[in-house]
Parts: structure tokens; sequence; C-alpha cells
């Protein structure tokens, strides 16, 4: 129950801090455009490291 607590105050910590930098990067007026080109520039980002990480190294 703990480290489902915990998983659950770090994912939290993760979406206000996201939020936090979304909002001081465009502000209030453009803050959910901004949101969504900030979470598909995270998740290319992810998703390049990810697939990194499946190649094989000869």
């Amino acid at each position: 129950m703990a480290l489902l607590r915990g998983l659950f105050w770090f994912a939290l910590f993760l979406f206000f801090t996201f939020s936090f930098i979304v909002l001081f990067e465009y502000g209030t007026h453009d803050f959910a455009n901004g949101f969504q080109k900030e979470f598909a520039r995270v998740k290319s980002f992810v998703m390049k490291q990810a697939d990194k990480a499946q190649k094989p190294k000869k």
C-alpha cells in the first residue's frame, strides 16, 4: 500500500511539474495548446529513447 501511495505522489509531482513548466513557457492565454505541444514533444522524446534501447548493439 505504501508503494501505491508513493507512486501516486510521484505521478502527481510529475504532472504538476509539467504543468508549471507549460504555464511558465506559454502563459495562461495559451496553456491548453502549449500543454498539447509539450506533451507531444515529451512523448516523441520517450519513444526515441525506447527505440534506441530496443535495438541490439552488434
